[in-house]
């Protein structure tokens, strides 16, 4: 009883304190202050088409349905393969189909995959990047609707966007519909760099007239290709997409899953178109290390730079990376301040002006594949010119302005 007669008053006064600091005193001194109580508003988390289930699944009964999928194709916070997670549910999936590094994206850069049977689900498995790129019509026999869910990176020479293109022809071609289940775009804020030169520099690294950073999700890409008549013929893919939700361009996106095997943080996601360009070159981006599109270096470099890294060969990653068993010095980017480029909202140059001009044998530092990269042989020239990265982004004018009006019809985001 001693106790209750001590606590109770004192346990009293505390929630009417309580209540009068939280439901009493503040409206009062807002009142007085005349001020609004200022409410934080939620912001509700970006969700992946795959994940919005409800919007899409009625749409698959009854469908002979083939999935064109990797290791992004995920749904939910368990991250389970969307094409199991659909099997469960009794969606007639058919066929799965790959795109480069495979249908589990463990494959190294630039393999040839076969086709084969996937050892989960029993599917038949076939590859769109070994013997062809373009589904054939065998391929795609039994098959009345196509689900297209690959996660991209935003970047003209990403493949993922050519395999697009081959699926939607095709599609087209033997009268499939194709549903694209979208995804955020982790580099949507730029929309920079020079527009490819079809005419003399078509690739699987580079199909459209596009800006190196176009700014867009694979849906809204996917409509910019029908919408420009860039299928074979001019033909149309009839197209039925699931959009993300509560997503904008300018959001930040940290992917759950890494979108190919030499892409493998956060970081290398960002930095890769802005430093993608040194494929085309004698130079090494850290493929053979556990930090590819982190770092860039040579052996030429040593009196130049401090820190030193060595490709080696990586099954699955890498298997003969440039300047195997080489020590290379240059540049480590791991810790770089990525703010700082999507504040500015273009393409960085400075890295490839500035190591051109210190590399000691510059009659060997690009190699053909630049130009393929690049879109076009105009910024190589220019480069060795010693134009400026003023006089250089002049160049790519007025073609960046005629992209960004083409792109604004074909958005599905602000």
């Amino acid at each position: 009883m001693i106790g209750i007669k001590i606590y109770t008053p004192l346990l009293a006064l505390s929630l009417l304190a309580f209540k009068c600091d939280n439901f009493a005193q503040v409206p009062k001194a807002a009142k007085k202050a005349n001020k609004t109580v200022a409410v934080k508003k939620i912001v509700a988390p970006i969700l992946p088409a795959a994940d919005r289930t409800s919007e899409y699944l009625d749409y698959l009964k009854g469908r002979k349905i083939g999935m064109l999928i990797n290791q992004t194709s995920i749904i939910g916070s368990k991250k389970m393969p969307l094409v199991d997670s659909l099997l469960k549910l009794g969606v007639g999936i058919k066929k799965i189909y790959g795109p480069e590094h495979g249908f589990r994206g463990n494959a190294s850069d630039g393999a040839t995959i076969n086709n084969t049977t996937d050892a989960v689900t029993g599917l038949p498995a076939i590859s769109l990047y070994g013997k062809h790129f373009k589904p054939t019509p065998d391929d795609l026999k039994g098959i009345d609707l196509m689900i297209f869910d690959v996660q991209d990176v935003g970047t003209r020479f990403y493949t993922y966007i050519s395999t697009l293109h081959y699926v939607m022809e095709a599609c087209a071609e033997n009268n499939i519909e194709l549903m694209v289940l979208d995804r955020p775009n982790p580099n949507g804020v730029f929309i920079d760099g020079p527009i490819l030169d079809t005419a003399g520099y078509r690739s699987f690294v580079g199909m459209h007239p596009i800006p190196i950073l176009h700014g867009m999700t694979i849906a809204e890409y996917a409509q910019m290709i029908n919408g420009e008549g860039w299928l074979k013929n001019k033909v149309k893919c009839k197209l039925k997409i699931i959009k993300v939700a509560n997503y904008a361009h300018n959001m930040d996106y940290t992917l759950p899953v890494n979108p190919s095997p030499n892409l493998n943080t956060a970081q290398s996601i960002l930095l890769y178109p802005h430093i993608c360009f040194f494929e085309g070159t004698k130079l090494s981006l850290g493929r053979g290390t556990l930090f590819p599109f982190q770092v860039i270096g040579s052996p030429l470099f040593k009196s130049k730079y401090e820190f030193s890294f060595k490709p080696l060969s990586i099954p699955g990653m890498s298997d003969n990376p440039p300047l195997k068993d080489t020590v290379c010095y240059g540049l480590d980017l791991k810790n770089y301040n990525m703010q700082t480029i999507r504040n500015s909202g273009k393409l960085n140059l400075a890295w490839l002006i500035d190591m051109y001009k210190i590399y000691p044998d510059k009659a060997h530092f690009f190699i053909p594949y630049f130009k393929r990269l690049a879109g076009n042989d105009v910024l190589r020239q220019q480069i060795i010119a010693g134009k400026t990265e003023a006089e250089i982004r002049q160049s790519w004018e007025p073609g960046l302005t005629k992209f960004k009006a083409t792109r604004s019809k074909y958005l599905l985001y602000n």
